[in-house]
């Protein structure tokens, strides 16, 4: 097996690792949905459903391969939108190239959604500049202790589903409707 830091770098989009691309995805958002999960989270929640996304250097370099998959599903007509998720999207390392891929996909795609699951709450991420191209975020850490299976997008009480553009627009939380 190749040393993580010997991977080729062949064909690299930008300084991201991602774990899985799954297609028709009906519970991470409105419609059916491409997800993206990124590789790279520093929240460390407990009972976290996907741990294994934590570690920035885990999983495969975000590439062309990656990029082309993404966009194949986007160009589907019943395909709502893409949602970024993992790991945590608004992980540092994360933020240049979450921006960069969606900014291309609302210039390329502008009829598709856009959702990001983050642990970061709305007022350390709303002035980031990748805000500008999406259309819905969950925000805050999981709580096993709000956790609640009857919530729609949310996995506990403490999270909210927020509407980015009206709450960018209105300089306060609006939340989208479910």
């Amino acid at each position: 097996m190749t040393p993580r830091w010997r991977k080729s770098q062949k064909g690299k989009v930008c300084s991201m690792q991602y774990h899985n691309i799954t297609k028709d995805d009906m519970l991470n958002g409105d419609g059916l949905r491409v997800v993206l999960w990124v590789a790279g989270c520093s929240h460390g929640c407990r009972e976290c459903h996907n741990p294994v996304t934590w570690d920035p250097d885990g999983g495969l370099i975000f590439d062309q391969k990656a990029k082309k998959e993404l966009f194949e599903q986007l160009e589907k007509d019943y395909i709502s939108g893409i949602t970024y998720s993992g790991g945590d999207p608004l992980f540092v390392s994360n933020r240049a190239c979450i921006t960069k891929l969606s900014k291309e996909i609302s210039e390329r795609f502008p009829d598709k959604t856009q959702w990001l699951y983050t642990g970061y709450e709305w007022d350390e991420i709303k002035d980031l500049s990748v805000m500008k191209y999406l259309d819905v975020v969950v925000d805050g850490k999981f709580e096993i202790d709000q956790k609640d299976t009857k919530l729609h997008w949310k996995g506990s009480g403490n999270q909210k589903v927020i509407n980015v553009q009206d709450s960018l627009g209105n300089q306060k939380i609006v939340l989208h409707d479910s």
